[in-house]
């Protein structure tokens, strides 16, 4: 169904200036110019455009965040699941502030080249596009805490099981994609890994240790 102009601001929410902004940004694909004062758009812009206001309300994305997303990644192909993680990976980016070299990140850490080696075949760490930000200064030190106790047998723990989950993730929602491939599946795979896996998480850690606590 295509739309006009004031049915678009009727049923997204949004301002004609707004409208046109995302327009001009390439993040609405153009209408069909039937005449001069006649532009008629796809039905697809209404969930498109809830959906970018989702994303800035809900984890503080910029138009341009947004906008280099979109261009990497394409939210009706088959294998959508991939724009998530797009997303993930521009978020990761986006709150790890400076990058630094391998060589910056070094002396930073105060740890050796073999050190680094050994962390990343471990996967203890991760090289982003741009190298290493503040967020793997923080992790490495902790690594370093934790080894300096005994307690290296927790993150490999941390590792094993965010890799299961993760496998489970992926399969199960390109098998969702597969059947449903709309906005609000997007935004709900947004929530369930960012909000609702977190969330179950601190809880588990929570119940677990009162649960021991009382058998004490």
């Amino acid at each position: 169904m295509a739309l006009k102009m004031k049915e678009l601001i009727t049923l997204s929410g949004e301002s004609k200036s707004t409208i046109l902004y995302y327009l001009k940004e390439g993040l609405l694909p153009p209408p069909k110019k039937l005449k001069a004062n006649l532009h008629l758009y796809d039905e697809s812009c209404v969930d498109i455009i809830k959906f970018i206001k989702y994303l800035q309300a809900n984890y503080h994305y910029s138009i341009a965040e947004i906008k280099e997303i979109f261009n990497h990644s394409n939210i009706t192909k088959e294998n959508s699941f991939y724009f998530m993680v797009q997303a993930l990976e521009l978020a990761n980016s986006s709150a790890n502030g400076k990058f630094y070299s391998q060589e910056e990140f070094l002396q930073k850490a105060h740890i050796s080249k073999e050190e680094l080696d050994e962390f990343l075949q471990k996967e203890y760490i991760y090289k982003h596009k741009n190298g290493f930000g503040e967020k793997e200064l923080e992790i490495v030190a902790l690594i370093k805490k934790l080894q300096e106790l005994g307690l290296e047998e927790l993150i490999k723990e941390y590792v094993k099981s965010a890799k299961a989950i993760a496998t489970i993730e992926s399969k199960l929602w390109e098998r969702v994609f597969k059947k449903n491939d709309t906005i609000k599946e997007h935004q709900l795979s947004f929530d369930t890994t960012l909000k609702l896996k977190p969330y179950i998480y601190n809880m588990q850690t929570l119940q677990t240790y009162y649960k021991q606590k009382d058998t004490k």
